[in-house]
């Protein structure tokens, strides 16, 4: 190829990388994404804001945050949300928005709920409104990221996931994350979680206007669910209620899991112990993120204005970056690059820690590095796992593989308190922060797992092309 001709390529490459982002459909994300990131934080990082200014110990704000693993365990009742209708919504909407628009609504009357509690006399009360936004959030994503897969080819995967991304951030960051934290501070909590809830209804109305995907079966997977109905049918006079249940479990529930299995056979085993180790030191170290900032003297403002406005900045180039990378170069061989800069971005947090003075430069270059890398990375994750389910069971196959990924983090995240006040305890440092500074080590040390198992399986995927 001539240099001109390889210069023209290069320019058709690039300009159908950006186009990508205008297609209606990834614009769609951008308000989609909007609403999947609205409720997260508010059950999570800044709700932990919230009791940690209101004299919660470190060691509850911990244990609340296991809310947070009702998302680790939305593939339960995924395949409800796959297949069954709702009454009246599903025939005006369709199957994927009639869950949507369900989810979004118990998103904004739980945030409602939780502006009228108190954590200092309320805690429980509060918890219980938190796990109803949780509980309808996590259905919303099972709904969302199935409509999503469903909606797009594969060619607008990065470029959908990015867009998600941005909507995401602005809603996480700049509206549940700094905005909150600005009206807390200039004036309440309550009237925070009340404008909150409020908008919810962005969501709500998206919902409305778009137009459901066509239900798309593979002439395979129409072949193993139907063997199921004939040996329904040959096992004689059996009530049509019992046959009919039969027929649904086994293409709700059994189905999805044996699919994954026949096309990836032993490697899915591989596949699902890195997806749940992926995000593990992210995860990890995200409930005692602004617990840490307020320990150090950070005022509200200034970490609204750091951590959540100029972070979202960096996230979205982060989003951006990933998703052009992802169209130019692929999801599984970015996945190792990705492990190692979520991980060892984790030090530069130990690095203020042990500063222990409320340094704005240093906090800056943390959360530049940080956000930039967790954008980036959320991308290609979000494309890998796009990638690996089929499209007749996206919400459980999907949810199955973002329940595995948020799990573990969970889990160890519900500790985190207590593993700050043991380092600080067993006086791991001299320096007031050191418990903290031992914690942000231990979560980078986290991601040596996810590392050696990206290397894996991306040796995988550039060794055979993944059965369709």
């Amino acid at each position: 190829m001539s240099d001109t001709a390889k210069k023209d390529s290069d320019k058709r490459d690039w300009g159908a990388t950006l186009a990508t982002y205008t297609h209606p459909r990834v614009v769609t994300f951008l308000f989609l994404g909007f609403s999947a990131g609205l409720p997260f934080l508010l059950v999570f990082s800044t709700l932990s804001a919230w009791m940690r200014q209101y004299g919660v110990s470190l060691t509850a704000i911990g244990f609340v945050s296991w809310i947070g693993i009702t998302y680790s365990f939305k593939f339960v009742w995924s395949p409800v949300v796959d297949r069954v209708p709702l009454p009246l919504l599903t025939r005006w909407l369709g199957r994927r928005r009639s869950w949507m628009l369900l989810a979004q609504t118990g998103i904004g009357l739980g945030l409602l709920g939780m502006s009228f509690c108190d954590p200092r006399t309320e805690l429980f009360k509060l918890v219980v409104f938190a796990l109803i936004v949780a509980f309808s959030s996590a259905t919303q994503d099972i709904a969302m990221d199935a409509f999503r897969i469903e909606v797009t080819d594969e060619s607008l995967q990065g470029a959908t996931a990015a867009t998600y991304q941005f909507g995401y951030g602005i809603a996480a960051r700049l509206i549940a994350g700094a905005g909150a934290l600005y009206m807390a501070e200039y004036a309440s909590w309550p009237f925070a979680y009340r404008v909150m809830a409020g908008c919810a209804l962005v969501g709500f109305l998206t919902t409305l206007i778009i137009s459901e995907p066509e239900k798309r079966v593979a002439a395979g997977t129409a072949e193993r669910e139907g063997k199921i109905a004939d040996y329904a049918a040959s096992l004689g006079p059996l009530p049509h209620w019992l046959r009919e249940t039969l027929i649904f479990l086994y293409g709700a529930i059994v189905c999805p899991f044996v699919d994954f299995f026949i096309r990836y056979r032993w490697h899915a085993v591989t596949l699902l112990a890195f997806i749940g180790l992926f995000r593990l030191s992210d995860i990890a170290m995200g409930i005692m993120a602004n617990p840490f900032y307020v320990d150090m003297g950070f005022t509200l403002q200034q970490i609204a204005n750091i951590t959540k406005l100029y972070g979202f900045v960096m996230s979205m180039a982060g989003a951006f970056l990933g998703g052009v990378l992802v169209f130019r170069i692929g999801a599984p061989r970015l996945l190792a690059v990705s492990v190692f800069l979520m991980a060892t971005s984790n030090l530069l947090f130990a690095w203020l820690a042990y500063v222990g003075q409320p340094d704005l430069t240093i906090l800056t270059v943390c959360i530049s590095i940080d956000n930039l890398v967790t954008g980036m990375s959320g991308t290609i994750f979000i494309a890998f796992l796009s990638s690996l389910t089929n499209a007749a069971y996206t919400a459980t196959q999907y949810a199955l593989f973002t329940s595995i990924m948020t799990l573990p983090g969970k889990l160890i995240s519900g500790s985190s308190g207590w593993i700050v006040d043991t380092f600080q305890a067993a006086r791991y440092s001299t320096r007031n922060f050191g418990g903290y500074e031992g914690f942000f080590v231990y979560t980078a040390v986290l991601g040596i797992p996810a590392f050696v198992l990206a290397i894996i399986v991306r040796r995988h995927f550039e060794k055979e092309t993944p059965p369709s």
